[in-house]
């Protein structure tokens, strides 16, 4: 699942460089929670709750249905 979920982060971080932003994979639990670190200008952004769950948790969700949550540290 790991790789999988690697993939989508990949496809998903372009779009989050392109406004300074960027993302870090720092685990994928057996329990379907895929833990993120936000940096750059996401890291602080008051719209980074909204990126992290309506962006990268909703398309990883479509994407790899074992993830059921996404959260940041």
């Amino acid at each position: 699942m790991k790789e999988e979920v690697k993939k989508v982060i990949d496809r998903i971080r372009p779009s989050l460089q392109a406004d300074g932003g960027d993302v870090e994979l720092i685990d994928v639990g057996d329990d379907g929670v895929v833990t993120v670190r936000l940096v750059g200008a996401c890291q602080g952004c008051p719209m980074a709750q909204m990126t992290l769950k309506n962006g990268i948790e909703k398309s990883l969700k479509q994407e790899v249905p074992a993830v059921k949550s996404v959260v940041s540290v």
